[in-house]
């Protein structure tokens, strides 16, 4: 059945006709095993991380960036490596270093003489040209250097020398974060907090997933993942995200959310009090593509409030900043932002 929010018309995702709406459900129905069978293979390797692995597929599908945030040996870089595999990506690794330079990502220019004594300069390309980036331990590195990320993030390229160097297509960063309470850490900056789609929170998993993981590990066969999708069709899953209606009552339940979340007018006394600032426009962008992606995921036509809700931890964790004194006082932005989606349930 399809869901009622396929027959409101908003900006961007007209009203579908019957024949129209039939033909996407068949097209997300077809996807949807596809879907399953990518679960299934990361599945394979990674254990117990159900939700962890949703939040970074309904990332990839929105074509955006994921940040990955837990403590050392939680299978955050596993994860990332896994999804290059499954999702038939070419995918490269940067240890983030205090030491590790802008130039050491995007590249650089070298001067070569040919065997006719002519110099010339030639561009030496990064680790940043591939279609998955998978930067580890990012906040290790200075904010000089996380910041030679930005650009690529939200444009797409790179300048080098004045010169403009087009990257792969599709491109994303996933990003693992220690903690910040660890030694050793710079936090990251605003601006490049808000490129990321989505903040996964990676926990510890249960002690029935640990055992199997304990024991799959440590034998003589070690697991490993199966490609199921490839760069065209991760490219046209993408784009058919951006076909599926979204219905008024989850536009404005979006708007209304990330609106309540901005100290300056909201009618919430918990932000006015304890946020210093809020999520932008960027975040209701995020929360309509992440939506979106997840109801694809599940197989349904059209996003729910539920997705909003489910969602809005993620979307918003690491676009609000608590005042000095909300956090003396105990208060967190995981308990903010849970007043926020109060109405919504």
């Amino acid at each position: 059945m399809l869901n009622s929010a396929s027959t409101s018309s908003v900006a961007g995702t007209p009203a579908l006709s019957g024949e129209d709406a039939h033909a996407l459900l068949n097209e997300i129905e077809t996807l949807g095993g596809r879907l399953a069978t990518v679960r299934e293979s990361i599945g394979k390797v990674i254990y117990g991380q159900r939700e962890v692995i949703d939040q970074t597929l309904i990332t990839l599908l929105a074509g955006g960036h994921v940040l990955l945030i837990g403590v050392p040996g939680l299978a955050k870089t596993r994860l990332v490596e896994t999804l290059g595999v499954v999702l038939g990506l070419d995918a490269k690794r940067v240890q983030f270093t205090p030491d590790l330079m802008p130039a050491d990502i995007l590249g650089s220019e070298v001067l070569e003489e040919s065997e006719g004594g002519k110099r010339s300069f030639r561009f030496i390309r990064g680790p940043v040209f591939c279609q998955l980036l998978m930067a580890d331990e990012i906040n290790r590195a200075s904010p000089r250097t996380q910041s030679a990320l930005l650009q690529s993030m939200q444009e797409y390229h790179v300048s080098v020398a004045g010169q403009r160097h087009e990257l792969p297509r599709p491109f994303h960063v996933l990003a693992t974060q220690n903690p910040l309470e660890q030694e050793g850490t710079y936090p990251l900056p605003e601006a490049q907090l808000d490129r990321f789609l989505l903040q996964v929170d990676v926990d510890y998993p249960d002690h029935d997933a640990e055992r199997t993981m304990m024991i799959a590990t440590t034998g003589s066969a070690q697991p490993k993942a199966d490609a199921v999708l490839n760069a065209e069709e991760l490219m046209r899953i993408q784009a058919l995200i951006r076909r599926v209606p979204v219905g008024e009552k989850v536009v404005d339940a979006i708007l209304t959310m990330v609106r309540a979340g901005r100290p300056d007018g909201s009618s919430l006394d918990i932000v006015r009090r304890n946020v210093a600032w809020g999520p932008g426009p960027r975040a209701s962008q995020a929360l309509m593509l992440a939506a979106r992606a997840r109801a694809v995921l599940d197989g349904r036509l059209a996003p729910s409030i539920d997705d909003v809700v489910a969602l809005a931890g993620p979307i918003l964790r690491h676009r609000m900043a608590l005042t000095f004194a909300a956090r003396a006082d105990g208060v967190t932005v995981n308990h903010v932002i849970d007043k926020l989606r109060e109405p919504l349930l």
